[in-house]
């Protein structure tokens, strides 16, 4: 669920044929960006949080920064709207860390599942930050998506989790950050974003990460580099995939991210998705595809006629 892709979903035209390869694109970008989940979980074990937002950024900062010299030339930065990102990239920062300290404690799956809900908050949170009007269909899907965080999290139940709070909060600095996009112009491009979404998480973690720096063995260098080459891959397939189709047609497919993290999380640690994980996972996927329908149902009426009642 990239804001980069979210901002590029305007485009006003497409093809249909263009539809199959950005669905394509979008699953490959989120197959990515679970993998990069999973590294980071890796490193988890040895390495704070904040050290590895840093140190992750840190390798892909540069890279980022010399295609945007090939290809635009780095006078394109100096254009960007800095206050924006720069609110963004604390955001961005806190649900990082607070996503890889999920991660220490609870199944790669569940913590993913549980990030899904950040369609719910960006729902609630749109009323008082954007003065947007939710109404009936909209607060049905939350409810709904509340309700399978709800079996995945057990509250009072002997398998609840605190951790699982983390994962939850990172959702809420996620919805944040998300809504944080209107305030970027359209004129900025891709890679810009692209950047400054590494740049300032960078330099928010950096005073966090030298209080608890570890040394990095050379192992754990390549699963940084790993991160950082996996992360941008992800990132751009997204944006590339929502440049190519409708929103209505590729977002729902961010939730093949579910598939991968069950995958990997029995490849890499033996963990298979409990019950209430499955169970609570599809009731956040239909409320979030639900949400999905209905907005890209409204921008359709919109164009053609009297939006339907929300």
């Amino acid at each position: 669920m990239s804001d980069i892709s979210r901002r590029d979903a305007a485009a006003p035209r497409f093809s249909a044929a263009e539809a199959p390869r950005a669905i394509v694109a979008i699953c490959v970008g989120v197959a990515f960006l679970v993998l990069n989940d999973a590294i980071g979980k890796l490193l988890t074990e040895r390495h704070d949080p904040a050290q590895i937002i840093f140190v992750r950024n840190l390798m892909a900062l540069p890279v980022i920064a010399l295609l945007i010299w090939r290809l635009q030339g780095l006078v394109v930065l100096a254009r960007a709207a800095l206050k924006v990102h720069a609110g963004r990239g604390f955001l961005q920062f806190c649900g990082g860390y607070m996503y890889f300290s999920s991660l220490q404690h609870l199944p790669l799956a569940e913590a993913t599942a549980l990030v899904f809900s950040a369609p719910i908050f960006i729902a609630i949170l749109s009323v008082p930050l954007l003065r947007e009007r939710v109404g009936p269909w909209r607060w049905g899907a939350v409810l709904l998506g509340f309700g399978g965080v709800m079996i995945i999290v057990q509250p009072g139940g002997e398998a609840f989790q605190p951790a699982a709070l983390l994962a939850l909060g990172t959702a809420f600095f996620y919805a944040l950050f998300m809504l944080g996009a209107r305030g970027i112009p359209r004129s900025e491009g891709i890679l810009s974003m692209m950047f400054y979404v590494n740049l300032f998480p960078m330099l928010f973690a950096a005073p966090v990460a030298a209080f608890v720096w570890v040394p990095v063995a050379t192992g754990d260098l390549w699963l940084l580099a790993g991160m950082a080459v996996a992360g941008s891959i992800g990132l751009t397939l997204i944006a590339q995939a929502f440049r190519m189709a409708p929103a209505s047609v590729v977002a729902p497919f961010d939730y093949t991210a579910l598939i991968w993290a069950a995958a990997l999380g029995w490849l890499i640690w033996g963990d298979l998705p409990a019950s209430a994980t499955v169970l609570g996972a599809a009731v956040i996927v239909a409320s979030g595809v639900l949400i999905i329908w209905r907005e890209g149902l409204q921008r359709q009426r919109r164009r053609t006629g009297p939006p339907p009642p929300d």
